[in-house]
Parts: C-alpha cells; structure tokens; sequence
C-alpha cells in the first residue's frame, strides 16, 4: 500500500464499491420512491435505470406532458409506472413530500428542479419533513487513491453550521455508516490544520466534538480532529506530523468545517480526481436522494441504494470486518 493509501493499479478498481453497495441491495425490496418532477430525459433515465436495476419503484411526479416528452426523447414506455400530474416544479416538490409524509413512499428522489425548491419542500415547518435531527448531506466518494469510500459531509445543505448542528451532522453520517455495516466508522474532523488554535473556530469545535463523543453525546464511531486533509486520509502523512490516533489515516467520514469547503472538496476529486460521488440528503422523516446531471450511471444507482440501505438497516454489509476494523496494526 503506497503512503496515500491507494492500493488499487487502475482505474476502474475503485468504483467496485459502488457495485458492493448495489449488490446489498439485491435481498431487499425496492424502495418506493416520490421522483419529484423527473422532466427531463437525463432525470427521467435516472428513475427508470434504477427501477431496471430493482432498487426502486418510482412514483414519476409532475406535468404528465413534459414527463410524456422526456419518455419519448428516450424512446420507453411509462405504462408499468405511476405518474401523478402536477402543475409546475414547486407543485412536484411539495406532493413528494406530502406522499412521504403520509407513508404513501418510502423515500423522495430528485428530478430536473432545482435542488433549492426540493429542499425548501422537505425542511418546510408545517408542512415537510422535519425530525428533532437536522437535515443535511453525505457525499459517498468513490476515488482511486483510498482504498474505501469516504463519506463527505456537509458539502451541500449546511452553510456555516454551528457546534450542535455539527453533532446532528456527525450522527447522520455515523448512522449511515452503520446502516451499510461498517460498524464503528472513524470520524476526522477537518480543519487547516492539527492543533486546537482559538483564531481558527473549526478547531475548537472539533475538540469539543470529540469530548461530547467521550460524554456519549455523539454515538457510534470513533472521532479525532482536528486534522488536516493529509492527516485524515493519509496514515504516512499522519506518522510524519506524529500524530497517534485510530482516525488520522484510515477515515470513513470526513466532516468539513463548512459547505463551501465541503463542495470544493468534492468537485475537486470528482472532476479533477475523476472520482465518482453519490448523495442522499439525512435527517428527514424519510431519504431524499440527490443525484446531479453530470452524475455518471453508477453513481445514480449508488444513490439510490443508500437510500435503500439506509431504510433497512440491517442489510449485507458494505466491506468484511477486516476492512471496517481497518487493520489496528497499520
């Protein structure tokens, strides 16, 4: 294993943990899913390519006419599949959400609207799908140079989070984690640098989460922060600053210190890492899957299969317990 950790000797090596997450899916029953105004053909294939794929059954939410012209652009056939009309993309998101809400689905998918207007339906007060948790992101990333997804957050809900949105973040992540069977995943907490420093606040907000982890205000997963990206990721990195921990260079999360570092930290691997990124949205009554226009097939499909995951927890695990133990020895 090389000092980034990388021990993959291609390219297409890595996206094998997406296929790993797709196959635990293969047990389990299709997740019935709200896809909030899936107009557009790419939006439209990414709904039918995973009802293909047996992950789920989309409910198609939205003008029947410009779901109609998607279909034909992609030359199938929409009679195996519910279609409830609406009006516009606003009047998509909130019957998404208030079939969610009823029980009527078991998860939300989002289709050509904007990210925005969706959310603005799921975090709506009175009407969406709020819990006591707070709702934000996890990118799964699937890159070449880590031998194991890493799961990013919050890189696309949460501007500037404060300390106590910081622990319903973790606890998100960590429950996703645990939901794919990686039983106790290592939480680094990013800052600039390794060093508690009050002028930078994301370090001692990192020092405090790692206290409310020993208080058991934080379950589930180990935590260290805070530590720089090198740190997180890489175990030679780690020995050479000589920091002793079980997180700095085996990390399954990564908690950015807030979106717009998260975002840049993603779109950096995916379109200069060639990394492929997978997204669902935590916290809510229900899942809410993210997927982007430029997101590959196999991506999509991830997305969609940690939804699914996430709503039985008990599914086959995401790695072998050597893998999630990650080798105490290293």
């Amino acid at each position: 294993m090389s000092g980034n950790g990388s021990n993959y000797d291609n390219d297409n090596d890595f996206r094998k943990h997406y296929d790993r997450l797709i196959e635990a899916c293969a047990e389990l029953p299709p997740a019935r899913v709200a896809v909030a105004h899936p107009c557009e053909a790419r939006s439209l294939r990414s709904a039918l390519d995973a009802a293909d794929s047996e992950l789920i059954e989309p409910v198609l939410i939205g003008p029947r006419k410009r779901i109609e012209q998607a279909a034909d652009e992609l030359e199938v056939k929409l009679d195996d599949f519910e279609v409830i009309n609406t009006k516009h993309s606003h009047d998509s998101a909130e019957r998404a959400v208030q079939m969610a809400r009823a029980s009527e689905v078991d998860a939300v998918m989002k289709g050509s609207l904007h990210t925005e207007e969706l959310l603005e339906a799921v975090i709506d007060a009175r009407r969406g799908l709020r819990t006591e948790r707070r709702i934000s992101h996890v990118f799964a990333v699937a890159t070449r140079n880590y031998p194991k997804p890493l799961f990013i957050t919050d890189a696309a809900i949460n501007i500037e989070p404060s300390l106590s949105e910081k622990v319903d973040i973790v606890q998100n992540a960590i429950d996703l984690c645990r939901s794919l069977g990686i039983r106790r995943p290592r939480v680094a907490i990013l800052s600039a640098i390794e060093t508690v420093n009050p002028k930078i606040p994301s370090t001692v907000d990192a020092a405090a989460l790692c206290k409310m982890r020993d208080r058991g205000q934080i379950t589930g997963g180990l935590l260290d922060g805070p530590l720089a990206f090198d740190n997180a990721i890489s175990i030679e990195a780690a020995r050479i600053k000589k920091i002793k921990s079980e997180v700095a260079g085996r990390a399954d999360i990564l908690l950015v210190p807030d979106l717009i570092s998260g975002n840049v930290l993603v779109k950096q691997m995916t379109f200069l890492g060639g990394a492929d990124a997978a997204g669902i949205v935590l916290g809510a009554r229900v899942p809410v899957i993210l997927s982007s226009r430029s997101d590959s097939l196999r991506s999509r499909l991830a997305s969609c299969a940690l939804a699914v995951l996430q709503l039985h927890r008990e599914a086959q695990p995401l790695a072998d317990d050597e893998q999630n133990e990650n080798s105490e020895q290293d």
